[in-house]
């Protein structure tokens, strides 16, 4: 192949980065991308992301258990107003010190073993979960498997994201949201069997689905799976680089790209972008914009993300269900939603990559703002012998709601958490964690990919330790009126502050910001 076919699409000049002519993506190397053999790429990732089925299996166990729990004749075990808020929510808190800690253990260990380590805490949760006698022993296990989901959100996108190649970086980045959906829906569909109260043979009418305590046995399967598959897995070559191993960046590249393809020049702009940034971000550089604005950007975009209630509505999905009196059992609703969650996922893997992320960011944030309005106004204007709100006082007991509504206009709460899951899928809830993963400077990476979702869970531990007592206190309505608003500042968010990274490499982005050149926002 003749050399000015093989140019860089970053290329270095005496000073700086020449970046982002328009010719740019005409000059992309076609013939490179087609070459490559992605079947070990896929596989990586895939060991990868098991992470994240564990994240989301866990952090939906709440919502079929919190009511069998209601029910459950020990009262050591038993939830009540007081516990269940704290069931919930504790979860984000562990996540919350999974980030802070993979703030270190990303450029220490580095992101493959991160993300290996989490499975020491995630099997010790569930086991807590399984074998609980007391409700200190669940909270303790929601704590321990949220400390997993902590250091998994904040390693696995960033190690995609340093293995992957721009040709499938946006199909791949979508994965870990897909998985966390996936694992959220085999927990709808295998955890109906727990809101029984408890005939020793509910589950045996049932068919294969658990109740609460074999759910959180089922959830050590990923666990055990992940920690298998990733032993036979490289590190990411750009971790490997940045601790001075070449020769292993090399092979581990070579592994990711197949050996018979021409790999060289794609080391070559690597190695030279971690040569840039060799040293590690210092105080006096965290006012370089090419270092805070990132950040900002990234830390933000998780703070809006966790702000427009997503984690509220689907741990207490089943519970706004029941209260709502959907015609559905609740069980079947949520279901129903993560089967809607699972598509929309999809459709944004296959679309980032052609369509781009800023569209997609503004339509996901236009559906989740018509969704949250749909239900606050829903909730608020309908009877409540038709919505079944019953006065709007908890969600934590529902003992008294009507047993079978029959109205068919109790359809639109159902409708309205469908698009909501689907708007947020199709933008807010993937690109999210691909943006942080592609925005982020090399030399802050591990440390800023820790604060962001330090950030992100922080902000949905306060959310869902809140939910319930603004329900008492206001009703139904409240949260999701303000959901609703603050989809409408995500849409003037993406529009001011979040750039287009559709078919850049990781090299061009941090070229962008240290430079500013403006011609890659168009």
């Amino acid at each position: 192949m003749e050399p000015s076919a093989r140019e860089p699409l970053v290329r270095k000049t005496s000073s700086s980065y020449q970046t982002f002519p328009r010719s740019t993506v005409r000059r992309l190397d076609r013939e490179y991308l087609r070459s490559l053999h992605n079947k070990r790429l896929y596989l990586a990732v895939f060991a990868a992301v098991l992470g994240n089925f564990t994240f989301g299996f866990a952090l939906v166990y709440p919502s079929p258990v919190i009511p069998a729990l209601e029910a459950h004749p020990s009262p050591a075990l038993r939830l009540d107003q007081h516990t269940a808020p704290w069931f919930g929510s504790v979860f984000t808190l562990g996540a919350a010190a999974g980030g802070l800690s993979t703030m270190v253990l990303n450029d220490c260990l580095g992101r493959k073993l991160s993300i290996m380590f989490s499975a020491l805490p995630s099997a010790v949760g569930f086991a807590l979960m399984a074998g609980a006698q007391r409700v200190w022993m669940l909270l303790l296990g929601r704590v321990l498997t949220g400390y997993a989901g902590g250091v998994t959100s904040a390693a696995i996108p960033v190690y995609i994201s340093e293995i992957s190649h721009p040709g499938v970086r946006g199909m791949l980045g979508a994965c870990p949201q897909i998985m966390a959906v996936l694992g959220s829906l085999v927990l709808y569909a295998s955890g109906h069997a727990s809101l029984c109260a408890f005939p020793p043979n509910c589950a045996a009418l049932a068919g294969l689905v658990l109740d609460w305590r074999w759910l959180a046995v089922a959830g050590e399967v990923p666990v055990l799976t992940m920690i298998i598959l990733l032993c036979f897995m490289p590190n990411s070559p750009r971790f490997l680089l940045s601790q001075g191993k070449e020769k292993e960046a090399l092979g581990s590249l070579c592994w990711l790209r197949g050996s018979d393809t021409d790999y060289a020049q794609e080391y070559e702009q690597i190695k030279d972008s971690v040569r840039k940034q060799s040293s590690r971000v210092s105080c006096a550089e965290i006012k370089d914009p090419f270092i805070y604005k990132p950040i900002l950007i990234a830390g933000v975009m998780r703070f809006l993300q966790q702000l427009s209630g997503v984690t509220c509505i689907l741990v207490y999905l089943q519970s706004i269900f029941k209260k709502t009196s959907v015609i559905l059992k609740p069980e079947y609703d949520a279901a129903l939603v993560g089967l809607v969650r699972l598509f929309s996922v999809a459709i944004a893997a296959v679309s980032m990559d052609k369509a781009g992320r800023k569209i997609l960011l503004f339509v996901s944030a236009g559906v989740m703002l018509v969704s949250n309005l749909t239900m606050g106004i829903y909730i608020h204007f309908m009877p409540a012998s038709q919505n079944g709100t019953i006065a709007n006082k908890t969600l934590v007991s529902s003992d008294n709601l009507p047993a079978e509504p029959t109205n068919y206009i109790t359809l639109i709460p159902l409708l309205a958490t469908m698009f909501f899951i689907m708007g947020y899928a199709l933008g807010w809830g993937p690109i999210t964690w691909l943006l942080m993963s592609e925005i982020l400077p090399l030399k802050a990476r591990g440390v800023a990919s820790g604060l962001c979702v330090i950030v992100s869970w922080l902000t949905a531990f306060t959310l869902t330790q809140s939910f319930l007592p603004v329900v008492n206190a206001f009703g139904l309505e409240v949260p999701f009126l303000f959901f609703a608003v603050i989809s409408a500042g995500n849409i003037l968010f993406t529009g001011c502050c979040v750039p287009e990274t559709k078919g850049r490499s990781l090299e061009q982005i941090e070229a962008f910001f240290r430079t500013g050149r403006r011609s890659f926002m168009r």
